[in-house]
């Protein structure tokens, strides 16, 4: 049986001027910084002999493919994203990069996100990915509209009570 894996969907190509920052910056610590010193660490450890049973070799081996793995994603991506440097020109409406306050239906409970790419998404910080479902529902909603959060033990009702772009 091959090692055959079907292709994953892309999720969208948009992303904050904030989110491009951070992955440039992730790619140039991999690059110049990380992948030289582990690098090196792989040249003393090979200096060392029998490279079969060391540690520090084959440990330091695999985490240079893992380094050029994601040097080679994040290249692929940077290459292929849309920074999205301006608010549209309805920002009465949720678009991506809106920050929406929420207030729960039932129990009063706020909530603020932002609607970011999935690259940068961060659910703890506010960061809500615009493909998740719960983005989607918001998107063109306006101010005291509801949006219908869908879990698994019921459906919340969110009142939209705020739409601001950065």
């Amino acid at each position: 049986m091959g090692r055959y894996r079907p292709p994953r969907q892309h999720g969208s190509r948009y992303i904050t001027p904030e989110g491009e920052r951070a992955l440039r910056e992730e790619l140039r610590y991999l690059w110049k910084e990380k992948r030289p010193a582990v690098t090196q660490a792989v040249k003393e450890a090979a200096a060392q002999g029998d490279r079969s049973e060391n540690a520090e070799y084959i440990y330091g081996k695999k985490q240079l493919r893992e380094i050029d793995s994601r040097v080679r994603f994040l290249s692929k991506r940077l290459d292929e994203l849309t920074v999205v440097r301006e608010s549209p020109q309805d920002t009465s409406r949720v678009f991506f990069g809106a920050w929406v306050t929420l207030e729960e239906e039932e129990s009063g409970e706020q909530v603020r996100y932002r609607l970011v790419g999935p690259d940068e998404f961060d659910v703890s910080e506010g960061l809500l990915s615009v493909d998740a479902p719960f983005a989607r529902a918001m998107l063109r909603k306006r101010v005291d509209d509801e949006v219908v959060q869908k879990t698994s033990e019921r459906d919340r009702v969110w009142i939209i009570t705020e739409i601001h772009y950065a």
